[in-house]
């Protein structure tokens, strides 16, 4: 089944100039990560080398190479995020995610002027303060 997915996933892009990014965004979403079996897949048939199927994967954060059952909060954690005050929430927001949430920094979620910002669930969060945080993870 999971072949079969995967399959799919590779014959609706082929076609395109530019496929890889397009397969690998689909198979993250349909797998949670892109293992070395679909990097395998993916190679083969788009002509590439698995080498070059993973220095992609490896320079872009969101393809992981296993997946993590985890909800996924991503904080913001650059300049503008820093000066209204994001690194005061961290040690909270580790404390009340524990294990069951994964908190992830990435370097600008466009929301520089409302931040501290987070994304979960593909929803953009602003003006986070350590109440609003919390009750976001906690949410998850």
């Amino acid at each position: 089944m999971r072949d079969d997915r995967l399959a799919e996933i590779i014959a609706a892009h082929t076609h395109r100039e530019g496929a890889l990014l397009p397969i690998l965004n689909d198979v993250q979403a349909a797998f949670g990560c892109v293992d070395e079996d679909a990097v395998r897949s993916i190679a083969a048939a788009l002509n590439l080398s698995r080498a070059e199927v993973h220095g992609v994967i490896s320079f872009y954060h969101d393809y992981k190479a296993k997946a993590d059952p985890r909800p996924v909060l991503k904080l913001c954690r650059a300049e503008a995020c820093q000066a209204r005050g994001v690194e005061a929430l961290v040690a909270d927001a580790q404390a009340t995610a524990g294990e069951r949430v994964h908190i992830e920094t990435v370097y600008c979620l466009g929301l520089c002027s409302v931040g501290p910002a987070a994304m979960a669930n593909g929803n953009v969060h602003a003006r986070l303060d350590a109440q609003r945080l919390n009750t976001l993870i906690e949410a998850l």
